[in-house]
């Protein structure tokens, strides 16, 4: 980045004048240094996410075997996994891997309070249209009208207005996951325990969140794992996210024999992306499969326009994915690698 070059146009006096005169002399030529690190860079770039099947593996950043792998994409709200790798999730769908995916926190402190009520009027209609009783429900949705506009600052909403809430990123997440190609049996609500307090600020990690995620893994035993790297989102939510799996791994090690054969991978999300040398698997999108993200992204519709975590970015996140991902590409294409519309990046982890 610093002189503008691709990696194969570096020269001597390129390496001398960015303090690398020594890296130049011990490993040198520097023309192999560039081969060198234009071919890792090279191999981390993969159409197939999953391992290609009957192919060599030694330089692609995934296992050839077994051709069809058993995944896990662990989505700590409900909308990171198509956010941040819609694309890949949408391609081991199509060839033919046996994903799931799992939304670990219900989401619910993030969908706007207009949303409640028009869900509630819904609700209330759809049940008189059936001929059934509405007294229970107009009384519920007249108690929500009631408290929305005395709520204060931080104060928490009912437990009813949390459900409807959670109700809400629980269908969204089912139509992305369905629109992903997945069926209704491969996609799991964990709703750990830890985030629901209503308040931005969650409770300490309990023994609950780290069974419900050992039962999960013990259910499918995956031989991949795809899970929320980025410890930058607002609420810290990924962070904790992350350490529970990491936990419950931790426990699964030595006693269940899948575990060993089990690959972590780190994928960024809405905030932003690893560095070019962190990336250990590059998955390029076409131009289809960006709208096809884009769509998938799309049915999350309650985190659409304006979300109420924003963090410190006006941009809505189909938005901030879409130029994340051609950021992600137009790196590899200065590099002197191939040019691609957009691009997935991933960093294994090793536990």
């Amino acid at each position: 980045n610093e002189v503008n070059k691709p990696v194969l146009k570096l020269t001597e006096e390129d390496y001398n004048n960015h303090g690398m005169a020594q890296l130049a002399v011990e490993q040198g030529p520097v023309y192999n240094i560039n081969i060198d690190i234009f071919n890792q860079i090279q191999h981390t770039i993969t159409g197939w996410p999953g391992g290609k099947p009957n192919a060599d593996d030694s330089q692609r950043p995934e296992r050839a075997l077994p051709a069809k792998k058993r995944s896990i994409i662990f989505s700590p709200h409900p909308d990171d996994d198509v956010i941040s790798m819609g694309g890949t999730f949408i391609r081991l769908v199509d060839q033919g891997h046996d994903v799931h995916v799992a939304y670990q926190t219900s989401g619910n402190t993030a969908v706007w309070d207009d949303d409640v009520l028009r869900y509630m009027e819904f609700a209330i209609d759809f049940t008189k249209s059936i001929g059934e009783d509405t007294a229970h429900l107009q009384k519920s949705y007249e108690d929500m009208r009631a408290f929305f506009p005395t709520k204060q600052p931080n104060e928490i909403d009912t437990q009813e207005i949390r459900n409807v809430k959670g109700f809400i990123r629980k269908t969204e997440a089912i139509s992305g996951a369905r629109y992903a190609g997945l069926q209704d049996d491969h996609i799991h609500f964990m709703a750990l325990p830890f985030y629901e307090t209503g308040k931005t600020k969650k409770n300490s990690v309990g023994e609950d969140d780290i069974q419900l995620t050992i039962d999960l893994l013990q259910k499918v035993k995956p031989q991949q794992i795809f899970a929320a790297g980025d410890f930058a989102d607002p609420n810290g939510t990924h962070l904790v996210c992350f350490k529970i799996i990491l936990a419950a791994l931790d426990r699964l090690k030595g006693k269940e024999a899948w575990v060993e054969d089990c690959w972590l991978w780190m994928y960024r999300g809405a905030w932003h992306e690893f560095e070019t040398h962190e990336i250990e698997m590059a998955v390029p999108l076409s131009p289809q499969e960006v709208i096809r993200k884009r769509n998938a992204i799309f049915k999350h519709q309650s985190q659409k326009d304006r979300p109420v975590f924003p963090g410190d970015d006006a941009r809505e996140f189909w938005v901030r994915a879409e130029d994340r991902t051609r950021d992600t590409a137009q790196r590899y294409d200065r590099l002197g690698l191939a040019e691609y519309e957009a691009m997935e990046a991933f960093k294994r982890y090793m536990f």
